[in-house]
């Protein structure tokens, strides 16, 4: 097979260096023909006959030059504006040899002769080349119109990756895109063609243009834009009932990465209204270099990214402690595979284990400490509340007792804005969470400090894969209630707002985002739908299956006692700690110790009676107005 290529690629250069041939020997009398105004006087015949008395001379020469000028070696279907630059660069050396040439050996041609054969022999190669692009083109025009399940596609951006874009949809052969216009808020671009494509209109004519044109998919090509540009973009793209992606950020452009394989589907976190939180993780992560980092729950959603961005920072070593082996083994394996220098360990085991937790420090001897251990699940939690008890706040304690008597230089408990008014037992105990941290930040050396944040996109249990799954599965999509909002942000926001707060930690603070607006579900679910390329209640329906034990249709991040104080980073605020006895919490934690382990099922009612804010009517209140 090999030897079959090489010998049709030899056959293929042959034959173009042969056309080249015979448009070289006929440049020269075309040239004089066009001097003299297509006339053949008798002077003019005298000139040719020099010309061909050079014409061996010509052709080898002006042939190597074209070798050199690398004119066999490209793909002439794909012709560009570099391969035009060569042939020009290419013509202009030949004339200069060939009149150079002539001029030593007597041969004489008139003064002009050189601009028209460069001119000629220029024309003659462009043309010759280029209408083989021109004919694979049409030829590919035609299959595309005529190859079934071809896809209406719309590109929204007429600049640099626009542009990439389109050609490479345009050139693959494996791509069902039929691209019918563009998009560009340029008004110097609107009406001229990319490309062969004409640049129809704006933004604003996304709706009309995709009817128009049947639209099946619209294409995003604006790696530069800001996010409230894209966001504005996707909201009209919404609108309709085509599929969209999203071209990647600038770097892919500037390191030559843009393709389709970069395009990626549209997720919801492109409409939550707001920028990413830019926390500046590298600028203060140096407090864990050469540090003993422990982070429990180390497998789940939140704990896995953390040990990805503290793995980065060259810790001395870095400790993985979670109790289901799944998790822990998958985020055991990615860290050896990227990371094969860090000194990592990982260990199965509770934190409701006593023993085993100081087994942990005192073996391994942290230096800091990230829990994320804990239940997260609202309904779950509320058929078993005991379970939410042992797990989130005594396993807290535990743990927190443990950091502090060894030593611990500071302890980051991941907390929820599920527990600011808590009505359901997990924000509850992710509320007394708080409390334990409070307390022993006053009673230890250790700075304990607390993290709280609302829904994660994208982990485990959320509200977004069980809506693409739905929506896969072809509905319906189900929402709790039309009114329900939630704050959103994405793992890696909350994850910078953890290692954020463990650098600024100075004890006892509860750290919270600035989440920006809150987002209705059904909203979310409305945009996911469409950005799937399906109608809302027509292809994908909607149902609503009323609010679930514990949950209410709004969450807050902060009390209205405990107030706010900025930071460096404006979109971080600390919450000042609501007082309380914390010598009577002390005995409280016991009782409840000692409860959960009876599996009391009056346990909610003795958690009201220590977290004020815990209201369980507040939740059948909301349920009675649906």
């Amino acid at each position: 097979m090999l030897k079959y290529k090489n010998k049709k690629l030899l056959c293929r250069i042959l034959l173009l260096m042969m056309a080249d041939a015979v448009i070289i020997t006929f440049s020269g009398p075309a040239s004089i023909y066009l001097r003299y105004n297509f006339v053949w006087e008798s002077q003019a015949i005298v000139f040719v006959e020099d010309i061909f008395q050079y014409l061996p001379f010509n052709l080898v020469l002006t042939l190597v030059i074209f070798w050199a000028c690398r004119l066999y070696r490209g793909i002439w279907k794909y012709a560009s504006a570099s391969d035009l630059a060569n042939i020009l660069f290419g013509c202009f050396l030949s004339t200069v040899t060939q009149y150079l040439g002539m001029r030593a050996l007597s041969l004489h041609v008139p003064r002009s002769y050189p601009f028209f054969y460069f001119a000629v022999l220029a024309a003659g190669i462009v043309t010759f080349r280029f209408t083989y692009r021109i004919l694979g083109y049409i030829q590919s025009k035609r299959e595309g119109m005529l190859r079934a399940g071809k896809r209406n596609t719309m590109i929204v951006g007429a600049g640099e990756a626009g542009y990439t874009l389109l050609k490479e949809l345009q050139n693959s052969r494996f791509i069902e895109q039929n691209v019918c216009c563009i998009v560009d808020d340029d008004p110097g671009k609107r009406g001229k063609y990319l490309r062969g494509v004409l640049v129809a209109g704006n933004r604003h004519d996304i709706c009309r243009l995709a009817e128009e044109y049947d639209i099946d998919e619209i294409m995003i090509a604006m790696p530069s834009a800001t996010h409230g540009m894209i966001q504005e973009i996707l909201d009209i793209c919404s609108q309709t009932s085509c599929k969209l992606k999203v071209l990647p950020g600038l770097y892919q452009l500037v390191n030559g990465e843009v393709s389709v394989s970069k395009l990626r589907n549209v997720e919801i976190e492109d409409l939550l209204g707001r920028e990413p939180v830019d926390t500046q993780i590298d600028s203060i992560m140096d407090y864990v270099s050469g540090k003993t980092v422990l982070v429990t729950g180390g497998g789940g959603s939140i704990g896995s990214e953390l040990c990805r961005q503290i793995a980065r920072h060259e810790p001395k070593r870095l400790v993985i402690f979670d109790i289901y082996e799944n998790n822990a083994y998958e985020i055991q394996q990615e860290l050896k595979r990227d990371y094969p220098e860090l000194d990592l360990a990982v260990l199965i085991g509770s934190v409701r284990n006593t023993h085993r937790i100081n087994n942990v420090f005192e073996r391994y001897r942290p230096d800091i400490v990230y829990h994320a251990a804990a239940h997260k699940h609202v309904p779950l939690m509320e058929d078993s509340p005991n379970e939410a008890i042992k797990n989130n706040v005594l396993g807290t304690y535990k743990t927190a007792q443990a950091a502090d008597r060894f030593h611990v230089s500071r302890f980051v408990l991941i907390s929820t804005d599920k527990a600011v008014n808590p009505t359901n037992i997990m924000g509850a105990s992710k509320r007394l969470c708080e409390m334990v941290v409070q307390m022993m930040n006053h009673q230890s050396e250790t700075e304990f400090v607390a993290v709280r944040f609302g829904n994660v996109l994208g982990s485990n249990g959320s509200v977004i894969p069980l809506f693409k799954k739905q929506i896969e599965e072809g509905g319906p999509v189900t929402v709790t209630h039309p009114d329900i909002i939630r704050y959103f942000m994405t793992i890696p926001e909350a994850v910078s707002l953890v290692l954020q707060a463990g650098a600024q930690a100075k004890g006892g603070e509860i750290f919270v985002l600035d989440m920006g607006k809150p987002v209705k579900i059904l909203d979310l679910a409305l945009n996911l739908i469409r950005l799937s390329g399906y109608k809302p209640y027509e292809d994908i329906d909607i149902q609503f299956t009323g609010l679930r034990p514990g949950e209410k249709l709004y969450e807050e991040l902060l009390m209205s006692e405990e107030g706010l104080q900025s930071t460096e980073n404006e979109l971080i605020h600390i919450g000042k700690p609501i007082e309380f006895d914390e010598e009577q919490f002390r005995h409280q934690l016991e009782e409840l110790d000692e409860w959960s382990r009876q599996d009391r099922p009056d346990i909610k009612e003795r958690v009201m009676d220590i977290v004020p804010t815990y209201h369980m009517e507040e939740n059948q209140e909301e349920k009675r107005h649906m």
